[in-house]
């Protein structure tokens, strides 16, 4: 009788131990896999907003980006709605920020905002909104196309030397180098 009270007592510590053992195994392993994404946050929080800057493309040149290629509308009777923002998504600034900031290779004066009937900030170039082509990744230029909406094309700041072949973009009046 005195063996199986000592036998219980042991069964009854050992399953004690060890899930006291895991948990703290547990909190110790999120402790450390949370902490990276604590501290990224806190500073992604810091320099929250929309950066835009320029990268070269060996078709178009020098165009403009945020992550990935901005490209503007030249409208057709058709109005950018629901369906054509899936495909075309607008350039918006987070709730709070009120301007986007220049990157590298933007000249600043012609970064601006308009404001959207929903209240949302849409970021501007040269007084024309910024898109996204859904169909992009970073890197790349297929957005450069007519179709219901309008006619898009990407933000150019300054053009491929010569055999830079075949992209159509058109330019500021005037000549300037920014492709609209």
């Amino acid at each position: 009788m005195e063996e199986m009270k000592q036998y219980r007592a042991t069964t009854r510590r050992i399953p004690l131990v060890r899930v006291a053992t895991a948990a703290m195994a547990f909190f110790t392993l999120s402790a450390l896999l949370l902490a990276p994404d604590t501290a990224r946050a806190a500073s992604s929080h810091a320099t929250a907003g929309i950066v835009v800057s320029t990268a070269k493309n060996s078709q178009f040149g020098t165009v403009l980006v945020s992550g990935r290629a901005l490209y503007t509308l030249t409208p057709s009777s058709t109005a950018c709605g629901t369906k054509c923002f899936k495909i075309w998504p607008e350039l918006l600034l987070p709730k709070g920020t009120t301007k986007a900031v220049v990157g590298s290779g933007v000249n600043g004066a012609k970064l601006g905002t308009v404001k959207r009937a929903n209240g949302a900030m849409q970021v501007t170039y040269g007084g024309k909104a910024l898109y996204w082509f859904y169909k992009d990744t970073a890197g790349q230029v297929k957005g450069n196309l007519t179709d219901t909406w309008g006619k898009w094309s990407v933000v150019v700041t300054k053009k491929a030397s010569s055999g830079g072949g075949g992209g159509t973009t058109t330019t500021s009046p005037g000549g300037g180098g920014v492709g609209f």
